[in-house]
């Protein structure tokens, strides 16, 4: 459909707006607004545009595993946010600098190159570093 034009944003279920306000802000979210609506739903933004929606009813079971990535049964969903990055190095400084543990890493033959971090719910970021010929198309 030729309608849609881009994804708008993403909803992440969170237990605690402050602790997940804060990890995000290390990546270069900004808060923008919220609680607000009955869920309650708060909003973060990267200045790429990338948008969150953070929906505020998680249980507060820290000891929940992550159902998409953590059991042995595969369960059909989303399983992860990828944000697309210029320079890994640089982002793999930075995700150091603020003590954040990269979980995974992969090398494409073709040059692509991606790695994953979780946030403090156990969400799965990826970010991705496209070869150098998918750059150029």
């Amino acid at each position: 459909m030729k309608e849609i034009t881009r994804i708008h944003h993403v909803g992440l279920r969170v237990r605690n707006l402050e602790i997940s306000c804060a990890f995000y802000q290390k990546l270069g979210f900004e808060f923008v607004v919220g609680p607000i609506g009955p869920e309650p739903v708060a909003v973060i933004e990267h200045p790429s545009g990338v948008n969150i929606n953070f929906i505020l009813n998680a249980s507060s079971d820290s000891s929940e595993k992550n159902i998409l990535s953590d059991v042995p049964e595969r369960h059909t969903g989303f399983t992860h946010i990828a944000l697309e990055i210029a320079d890994r190095e640089a982002v793999k400084k930075h995700l150091a600098q603020e003590n954040i543990p990269i979980t995974e890493t992969v090398d494409l033959p073709d040059g692509t190159h991606f790695f994953f971090v979780r946030d403090p719910d156990g969400n799965v970021i990826e970010f991705h570093h496209p070869s150098n010929s998918q750059v150029n198309q």
